[in-house]
């Protein structure tokens, strides 16, 4: 199986925001990625945003997989967004569960992502390729380790295709991950995401929110960098590479990109990696 290399975007706010996108994906383009994911707000709140970046990364003949978080949505809602995509010819998603938006006290129609999923095959059959989220360190809401492998699974028995994780900093929490799906008859890729670092008191906040270990190594390596963001970016890159080598040596299927709409460290590790020699359709 080839292996698949893809880039994540978030949908802009602001015209200065769209324009900033646009110039990023121009760059990453370049490096001829699978797919460009586009991140979902909570309870759908940037539903036309993500919708309109697709369309555009589409337009300019780019595969294009929008996110479609389920929390605090109706069926109803879920099924327009599902007939939006088809009528646009989209044919990937990336299905989540999301958050809970604020105020909102109630999940809604649906409670776990493997209920969306259920939800798209219900409606379109076999219309989308469908990514899930994976969670090499436990999602941080769950239970225990084990009741994640448990919903893990469930997302893959309701018809998801493909796994996308977590970020992380420790490639044997992958591959214990990997080895336990395995264990359990989960036989998807299961694509490792990668975080650049650039900037640690941003990474240590998102880290934090996600239940992201950050290894304490790394951490108190960062830390004494302080504000040198270019020591910061370099040890960053030396950091993420051997990881992203290890991983794709260790028989990983892929790598997915966070990008946050930068292009630079992505650029920089694509580069390093020399995905740009393998990745050519």
């Amino acid at each position: 199986m080839d292996r698949v290399f893809s880039i994540e975007f978030f949908p802009p706010k602001t015209p200065e925001g769209v324009e900033k996108l646009r110039a990023t994906r121009r760059q990453l383009a370049q490096l001829k990625p699978k797919f460009f994911s586009v991140t979902f707000g909570a309870g759908g709140s940037t539903r036309d945003r993500t919708l309109e970046t697709v369309l555009e990364i589409q337009a300019e003949g780019l595969e294009a997989a929008p996110h479609l978080s389920c929390i605090g949505s109706t069926r109803e809602s879920i099924r327009q967004i599902l007939e939006t995509y088809r009528a646009h010819g989209i044919r990937h998603i990336v299905a989540l569960r999301g958050d809970l938006p604020s105020g909102m006290a109630e999940p809604g129609e649906f409670r776990y992502a493997s209920d969306l999923v259920s939800f798209i095959r219900q409606e379109t059959g076999d219309w989308f390729e469908i990514e899930v989220a994976a969670y090499p360190e436990m999602h941080p809401q769950a239970r225990n380790y084990r009741e994640d492998l448990a919903n893990f699974k469930r997302k893959v028995e309701a018809g998801a295709n493909a796994a996308i994780t977590q970020y992380f900093y420790n490639a044997d929490a992958y591959f214990n991950f990997v080895d336990d799906c395995r264990a359990l008859g989960v036989d998807i890729p299961i694509v490792p995401g990668i975080m650049p670092i650039s900037n640690y008191a941003q990474l240590a906040r998102f880290s934090a929110a996600c239940g992201a270990e950050m290894p304490r190594w790394l951490a108190k390596k960062l830390e004494a960098y302080h504000d040198d963001s270019a020591a910061i970016r370099a040890f960053g890159l030396d950091v993420v590479t051997a990881m992203c080598e290890r991983l794709l040596a260790g028989g990983a299927p892929g790598l997915h990109f966070y990008t946050l709409n930068q292009a630079g460290l992505t650029v920089a590790l694509w580069q390093r990696l020399g995905l740009s020699r393998t990745n050519r359709p």
